[in-house]
């Protein structure tokens, strides 16, 4: 066991024990797999301490900064994330339960890398920037190019992740999550999509949009044929469901013990519909409250 207290120290730990060491901050999830013998590393190197890391801040100028070892509770109750992230304050949510939400953070979900990861689609719909800090200093590369595999990333020996970057949204914006699983709460999601719209001032024009969806796919995606499909045309309730049928022609749906492909297939269209929709109403000045968006959220199979 080891524990870093700077970020710079817990590089050198990674970089000098490479494969055979695994960062924990929250351990939600390593603790579960290190008993199942999962992962069995030699070396356990804890950045939990590492105060830096995690803090959240807002501006409008430069937006939202989620620091990797936020809470993924802190972003339900965030007022900044809230109000101006509603999507990602709403699937934070539906994560797991509290006293794991309290304990889990950001930045372990994503790298974690599970195609079913409860934050990924609204991170990837508000278009999240990551920055990575490792031996050779920092870069930073869009969230969509983070996956490259269930549980695989692009992170090399010695990097973390240190931070995601969203840009303050856009006036005339709406944004929507929706879960759906066997049980609804506590539960991992058979599927999630999030929507952000943003239309032109005064038109119905569509200005802007962005579609994710987890559970789909070996790595959380963008529905980029539906996203094309909106984008410069003036949104009406047929535009909606043509973008929400070709959502569905831009996954090949995973099988698995959570939900079939065919019924994630159908599915996908569903929640992109339910999501766009809505998300277009609240981007026409019809707010929608955060208790009714967290009702929303999570919409069990049972």
């Amino acid at each position: 066991y080891l524990e870093a207290r700077t970020l710079r120290q817990a590089i050198s730990l990674l970089e000098r024990h490479g494969n055979e060491a695994r960062l924990v901050a929250g351990s939600t999830d390593f603790l579960v797999r290190w008993r199942q013998g999962v992962w069995q590393p030699k070396y356990v190197v804890n950045v939990g301490n590492i105060a830096s890391l995690g803090r959240i801040s807002y501006s409008h100028r430069s937006g939202l900064r989620l620091g990797a070892l936020a809470r993924v509770g802190d972003l339900v109750d965030h007022p900044q994330v809230r109000g101006s992230y509603p999507a990602l304050s709403a699937a934070a949510a539906s994560f797991a339960g509290v006293q794991v939400r309290n304990l889990a953070t950001v930045g372990g979900n994503v790298c974690n890398a599970s195609p079913a990861g409860d934050t990924l689609p609204a991170l990837l719909a508000f278009d999240a920037q990551c920055k990575i800090s490792g031996p050779d200093g920092d870069r930073s590369i869009p969230l969509n190019e983070f996956f490259t595999g269930p549980g695989q990333t692009v992170l090399k020996t010695g990097e973390i992740l240190t931070e995601l970057r969203l840009a303050p949204p856009l006036p005339n914006t709406g944004s929507l999550y929706i879960k759906h699983s066997p049980r609804g709460a506590m539960d991992i999601a058979t599927l999630g999509v999030a929507s952000v719209i943003t239309l032109e001032d005064s038109s119905l024009v569509c200005r802007n949009v962005r579609i994710g969806l987890g559970a789909v796919a070996p790595t959380p995606i963008r529905a980029s044929s539906a996203e094309r499909l909106l984008w410069g045309r003036e949104v009406t309730p047929k535009l909606i469901e043509s973008a929400a049928q070709a959502a569905k022609g831009d996954v090949k749906a995973i099988d698995d013990v959570r939900g079939s492909a065919e019924h994630r297939q159908e599915m996908v269209g569903v929640l992109t519909q339910r999501t766009l929709e809505r998300s277009w109403d609240m981007a026409k000045g019809n707010p929608m409250s955060f208790e009714r968006q967290r009702e929303l959220a999570v919409q069990a199979a049972f």
